[in-house]
C-alpha cells in the first residue's frame, strides 16, 4: 500500500482536489428540492472523462480534456461561479497535458478576476496552491527524476563497459598465455626434432662400434682400441653439437618471463583478485639479468598484496624507455602507514641496488612498488 501511494501520489492528490472543487460547486446549488439533475450529470461527465484521461494518452486524452472543458463551461453556466475552481483545475491539467512552461501556470491568475462566491482572495489562494503543486511536480520533481534516470542509465553503461573491459582483459590474458605456451611447445618440438636428426645416427653408429669393439677386444686389441677411440671422438663431437643446439634453440628469456607473469595474473584471478599485466615499449631490449630481477620482485610484491592488502585488484606494468625500464606493481588494498623491511622487501631493495636502479613504495592509496632499472649498463 505504501509503495502504491508513493508511486501514484500525484494522481491521487489531483483526483482529491478535483472532487473537493466538484463538491464545493454542488454545495452552491443545493436547494430544498436537491441538486438539479443536469448539474449532477454534468459533474459526473466531468469526473468520468478526467478519470479516463488519467488512464490514457495521446488523442484520447485530448478528447477527454475537450469533453471536460465543455462540461465545465456548462457547469459554470447552469451551476454558477462555484464551479470556477474546477475550471482552474482543468486549466492546470491542460497546461500539464501539453507540457507547457512553468510561466504558463501563472496565466491562471486571470481566473481571480472572475466573479465567484469564493471571493478574490480565496481564488488567489487556490490558484497559488495549484501553481505550487503543478510547478513542483511537473518541473522540479520531474527534472530531478529525469536526472536520476540519466544517472542510473550512466551507471548501468559504466558497469556494462567495466564488465566488457574485464571480459576483454581476461580474453587477452588467456590469448597471450596460450600464444606463449604454444611458442614454447613449438620450440621444444623443434629442439627434439633437431636432436633426433643430428644426433640419432651419431649415437646409433657409436653403439654399433662399441658392440664390434667388444667382440674384437680379445681377438684384435689394437683394432678394438682404434674403434673405441673413434667412438670417443664421435661422442665428444656429439656433445659439442648438443651444446650448440641448446644455445641456438633456448627460448628467449623475454618469452618465458612474460609467460610466468601471465600465469601469475591467472593465478590471482583464480583466487578472486583481478590481476592485469600491461606492457609498453620494446621488451626485447631488456637483458636477461633484468628480467630475473623484474620477475623476482614482481612475484614478491604480488605475494605481499595477496597476503596482507585485502585487495580486489592488482596491476603490473612494464614500460621500456630509451635508457631505463620501469616496472610497477600496485593494488587497491588497505595500504599501510609504515613499511617494515623484512626479508622480502630487503631482498627487493638489494636486487635493484645491485643492478644500479632505484625502488620506492607508495602507501597512501593501496600499495604500490615502483622499480626503475638502467638498460645500457646491464647489456
Amino acid at each position: 500500500m505504501g509503495k502504491f501511494l508513493k508511486e501514484n501520489y500525484y494522481i491521487l492528490v489531483r483526483m482529491i482536489l478535483m472532487l473537493i472543487y466538484g463538491v464545493y460547486g454542488l454545495m452552491g446549488n443545493v436547494e430544498h428540492a436537491g441538486v438539479p439533475l443536469r448539474i449532477l450529470l454534468l459533474l459526473a461527465l466531468y469526473i468520468s472523462v478526467m478519470t479516463i484521461k488519467e488512464l490514457t494518452e495521446g488523442k484520447l486524452g485530448l478528447i477527454c480534456l475537450a469533453a471536460a472543458l465543455v462540461a465545465n463551461v456548462l457547469l459554470i453556466r447552469f451551476g454558477g461561479g462555484g464551479f470556477i475552481p474546477l475550471g482552474c483545475f482543468l486549466g492546470f491539467e491542460i497546461i500539464s497535458f501539453f507540457k507547457g512552461r512553468a510561466a504558463l501556470y501563472f496565466v491562471m491568475y486571470l481566473a481571480v478576476l472572475a466573479d465567484s462566491p469564493l471571493g478574490n482572495i480565496t481564488e488567489f489562494m487556490i490558484v497559488t496552491m495549484l501553481i505550487v503543486f503543478y510547478v513542483q511536480h511537473e518541473h522540479v520533481v520531474a527534472d530531478y527524476e529525469k536526472r536520476m534516470y540519466e544517472d542510473t542509465v550512466l551507471q548501468q553503461d559504466l558497469k556494462r563497459e567495466y564488465e566488457n573491459r574485464e571480459f576483454e582483459v581476461q580474453a587477452e590474458l588467456k590469448k597471450n598465455m596460450l600464444e606463449a605456451e604454444n611458442h614454447i611447445l613449438l620450440e621444444r618440438a623443434a629442439l627434439s626434432q633437431t636432436l633426433h636428426d643430428k644426433l640419432g645416427h651419431n649415437i646409433n653408429g657409436s653403439i654399433y662400434q662399441l658392440e664390434a669393439a667388444k667382440v674384437l677386444l680379445e681377438k684384435d686389441p689394437v683394432k678394438a682400441e682404434g674403434m673405441l677411440q673413434s667412438v670417443i671422438d664421435q661422442l665428444r663431437g656429439g656433445m659439442d653439437e648438443i651444446r650448440a643446439i641448446l644455445r641456438k634453440q633456448r627460448p628467449e628469456k623475454k618469452k618465458t618471463a612474460l609467460l610466468q607473469l601471465y600465469e601469475l595474473c591467472a593465478d590471482c584471478n583464480k583466487k578472486g583478485v583481478e590481476a592485469e599485466l600491461d606492457t609498453e615499449g620494446n621488451l626485447s631490449v631488456i637483458p636477461d639479468a633484468l628480467w630475473e630481477i623484474i620477475l623476482d620482485n614482481t612475484f614478491e610484491a604480488v605475494t605481499n598484496s595477496m597476503k596482507y592488502s585485502r585487495c580486489r585488484r592488482i596491476d603490473i606494468s612494464i614500460l621500456v624507455m630509451n635508457e631505463m625500464v620501469r616496472c610497477s606493481v600496485s593494488d587497491d588494498g588497505v595500504g599501510c602507514k609504515t613499511i617494515k623491511d623484512g626479508m622480502g622487501i630487503s631482498g627487493m631493495r638489494q636486487r635493484i641496488r645491485n643492478a644500479g636502479g632505484s625502488i620506492n613504495f607508495e602507501t597512501e592509496a593501496g600499495f604500490r612498488v615502483n622499480m626503475l632499472l638502467p638498460l645500457k649498463s646491464n647489456q
